[in-house]
């Protein structure tokens, strides 16, 4: 990135969550890969722009790791992904999966945070 690219963009953290159909390693295949493809349509960025993801699950998804999905997908091989599971809390959206990545943004951007299926009720003002 030359010197002028730096002084135009900025580092951003964007939020975002969806849920499995099921706990099955194809059900939670397909809601990380729109998790990850909405993330880079709706900021508009490559994989080049993306620093690291922090994936949480809740404890109702254990078939597979959504980082190892995530980094064989739209050129991630280069991302620092990271799997953690959610804190329990009862009466929490079931089989949720939320991210939390670390981009670089053009300046005048704002990050969108890309809420979907089930967990579009956790953050309504930003679906």
């Amino acid at each position: 990135m030359t010197q002028l690219q730096t002084l135009n963009n900025k580092h951003s953290v964007i939020r975002g969550a969806t849920t499995s159909a099921g706990n099955t390693k194809h059900d939670i295949e397909v809601a990380v890969k729109e998790l990850i493809d909405e993330l880079i349509k709706r900021n508009q960025i490559s994989a080049d722009n993306i620093i690291s993801v922090t994936f949480t699950v809740t404890r109702d998804l254990d078939a597979c790791f959504p980082a190892s999905i995530a980094r064989k997908h739209n050129d991630l091989g280069d991302v620092a992904f990271l799997d953690c599971q959610q804190m329990y809390v009862p009466n929490d959206i079931k089989h949720c999966i939320r991210l939390m990545a670390l981009v670089i943004l053009p300046v005048e951007s704002k990050p969108k945070h890309p809420y979907l299926r089930e967990a579009s009720k956790l953050r309504p003002d930003r679906c």
